[in-house]
């Protein structure tokens, strides 16, 4: 019976389909190869979901009688699923370039920070700045990131801390989810940082007793989805036990625990993540070997941020050991005032030579493990029929150019679609 659909993508020379088993997440020795066709075509119905993949003739002959609102002749190209961002801070006003030139310079990330800058600068600046101008920085920054191959991301607050202005960036962020047209999973930070003249104690108390409520009380009335909650769990910011309380009792709410864990100092974080059930640590540049282990065992995936190592000079995330003993390992851009980077091909790049993975294992960390990340991996991170139409297309006779060719992923992107329409045409 013949019908109409969205997207007919023809002849492609591969599509790398990541997984073709309906696999929620690669780790250990899956990641060493992954699902690729050759000489295919993909087909994206009405629904904005992926109806058939296949060799290019068998295609041909199942859809000879239908129509398609777009058809893309692939040949000579690749065909990806789109890329997932599993850490992002996106909201935010008042940049820090003043601060990288202080950082070349030798200051450290903390000590900048006691001194009232990092975090704390930019919460004066957002505090201080209107919805709209945040709405503004925020679409644009979302089109840089789409247009670099993402299309989920996730976006976290943050740079509030006091309720009013934590509620004002995540309003941001719903207002992002429904009207762009990139897919947006969204975080309560509030426990970033300790605000001026609080103890974390006392920050703890005030998020667990009045921001989670009106967090939950928000959500039953559909005004802003919140997917999960995170703290940053780190000496001098928030201790083991405030981190517990705060993700205990968000997990209580309904949210998905993702959190900042083992960055500048060892804090048992990843054990404590692996305890309450967390589906996502990031950063990790410091955990324990019985950290690693626990995270594996509770397939808890760990968010590696390569750009902010590099860029804070910090010692690089020990992925290879995480990914030999199993650990679901997914990547980041970590973009923020202190890690400017939209590019997930950069971060795979950099993933790569710095932290030592393969091309195979950087792909399902940006795709399938990211998404697994946020809890979005049975509809997002793999191109299987049934899951949501979200596809790059570059300019290579191998998928591999989008690692390969560092900082070329502008002019190797061709298309970037999501639910089956293009959202970006080079």
């Amino acid at each position: 019976m013949a019908g109409g659909h969205r997207l007919l993508l023809e002849n492609a020379r591969q599509v790398v389909l990541v997984c073709a088993r309906g696999e929620r997440f690669l780790a250990g020795g899956a990641l060493r190869s992954l699902a690729v066709l050759e000489g295919a075509s993909l087909v994206v119905g009405t629904d904005g979901l992926i109806k058939a993949i296949g060799p290019a003739d068998v295609i041909q002959r199942q859809f000879s009688e239908d129509t398609f609102e777009e058809r893309i002749d692939c040949s000579g190209k690749c065909v990806l699923p789109g890329l997932v961002d599993a850490h992002t801070h996106p909201v935010w006003a008042g940049e820090r370039v003043h601060e990288f030139a202080m950082k070349l310079a030798g200051a450290t990330y903390m000590e900048i920070h006691r001194a009232g800058g990092g975090i704390h600068f930019t919460v004066e600046r957002t505090r201080q700045a209107s919805e709209e101008e945040l709405f503004g920085s925020l679409q644009q920054r979302l089109q840089c990131m789409a247009r670099a191959g993402t299309t989920l991301v996730e976006c976290k607050s943050g740079y509030g801390l006091d309720l009013q202005t934590e509620l004002k960036m995540l309003r941001v962020i719903e207002r992002a989810r429904r009207e762009l047209p990139i897919g947006v999973s969204a975080t309560y930070c509030g426990a970033h940082a300790v605000p001026k003249g609080k103890t974390a104690t006392e920050a703890a108390a005030d998020i667990v007793a009045s921001h989670l409520p009106k967090l939950k009380e928000l959500g039953r009335k559909g005004e802003i989805q919140v997917d999960n909650i995170d703290v940053f769990c780190e000496e001098g910011v928030f201790d083991l036990d405030s981190t517990r309380r705060i993700l205990q009792s968000g997990k209580e709410i309904g949210l998905q625990i993702n959190f900042h864990g083992d960055e500048l100092h060892p804090m048992k974080a990843a054990e404590l993540g692996a305890e309450l059930g967390a589906q996502a640590i990031s950063h990790l540049e410091e955990v324990s070997d019985a950290g690693i282990a626990a995270m594996a065992t509770a397939q808890c995936a760990a968010v590696l941020l390569p750009t902010t190592a590099y860029m804070l000079r910090l010692k690089q995330p020990r992925a290879r050991k995480m990914v030999d003993e199993g650990v679901i390992v997914a990547l980041g851009s970590d973009f923020n005032p202190n890690a400017y980077c939209f590019s997930m091909p950069m971060v795979m790049h950099l993933a790569c030579v710095n932290m030592r993975m393969s091309m195979p294992e950087a792909l399902a960390a940006s795709t399938i493990n990211a998404a697994y990340a946020l809890g979005k991996s049975h509809t997002h991170g793999s191109l299987e029929v049934g899951k949501q139409g979200d596809i790059i297309i570059i300019n290579a006779p191998r998928w591999e150019h989008l690692i390969y060719q560092f900082g070329g992923h502008h002019e190797l992107i061709e298309y970037v679609i999501t639910k089956g329409n293009i959202i970006y045409k080079k």
